[in-house]
């Protein structure tokens, strides 16, 4: 049944319903989870299974003693601030955790007293919910394209790239050894290697990756890897060399914002224009609207 078939065909069964029945059953349709199983497929089954295997590899945090810039910068937030990977946790998941006594929501502002206050979360994944979007939404049809992630960390866009798109080749730009080495195994363990290939490098070294790309993917990439200095170096080198005319450049937070607090002279300008995105496409229940509203897209001009 077609879309416009489908939709008469409900709003039939809602006219047809008993009035003394009609506001239960808009209340089910609002609430019920029923539908749920309608809109997980196979891919989200496979998606999940790795998170949870990559669970399995690495401490709550999901980060790395090798990762000392960014562990130094966490611990020297004026709040304080835990790592918890977007992938890997879901709401449901950070519940059981503070449950059962492993994470914590909140911090003790007064050692002693009741005055608490919300623990700051960062993440350097995307979530699978922000990983559909991107894929189903917020870009074209990749059939032959080839997919660059600037820091591909735990290869969740890599991963979901290859089950929720025909990109022909997805590489991920990697600086961390240990980083490298997790995504090589779970891209040999789920037979990923026809199309995802990762590079162990920093970005500053691979311009003509960066030059054939087709889509680039930054995801909080530079600001707690990088002291400013080295930010500004690495954003004028992307700026230089993501230069294909119509290809996209998928960013959080936006540009704008990544640029603010340094001196480039990165034009904006002249080298992007910002596509509007519709943040309300996505149905899917417990939609996070504050995170999809972080994801910014823009094409090379």
């Amino acid at each position: 049944m077609e879309l416009a078939a489908a939709r008469r065909a409900v709003l039939a069964a809602v006219r047809g319903t008993r009035a003394a029945d009609l506001p239960r059953l808009l209340h089910w349709m609002r609430n019920t989870h029923d539908f749920d199983e309608l809109v997980v497929s196979n891919n989200d089954v496979v998606l999940r299974n790795i998170a949870e295997d990559l669970r399995n590899r690495l401490p709550i945090e999901a980060m790395f003693t090798s990762e000392h810039q960014a562990v130094q910068k966490i611990q020297q937030h004026p709040l304080p601030m835990i790592h918890v990977d977007a992938f890997l946790y879901d709401d449901d998941d950070v519940d059981s955790l503070c449950e059962e006594g492993k994470m914590s929501r909140s911090y003790c502002t007064e050692c002693g007293s009741y005055k608490t206050a919300s623990l700051e979360f960062i993440s350097h994944s995307f979530s699978l919910m922000e990983l559909k979007f991107l894929y189903h939404h917020v870009l074209p049809d990749l059939t032959g394209k080839v997919v660059v992630d600037v820091g591909s960390r735990l290869g969740a866009v890599l991963f979901a790239g290859y089950l929720y798109s025909s990109a022909s080749h997805l590489y991920g730009v990697e600086m961390n050894a240990d980083f490298c080495q997790l995504q090589e195994i779970m891209i040999t363990k789920y037979e990923f290697i026809d199309r995802i290939k990762v590079v162990h490098a920093d970005i500053c070294t691979q311009p003509s990756l960066l030059q054939k790309a087709d889509v680039v993917v930054m995801n909080n990439v530079f600001e707690y890897f990088l002291d400013r200095q080295e930010q500004a170096r690495a954003w004028e080198f992307i700026a230089c060399n993501v230069r294909k005319r119509g290809s996209l450049l998928v960013t959080v937070p936006s540009l704008e914002e990544s640029l603010s607090k340094l001196q480039t002279d990165v034009q904006l300008s002249q080298w992007v224009e910002e596509v509007q995105l519709n943040y309300d496409v996505y149905m899917e229940k417990d939609v996070d609207r504050e995170a999809l509203e972080q994801i910014h897209l823009y094409k090379i001009l």
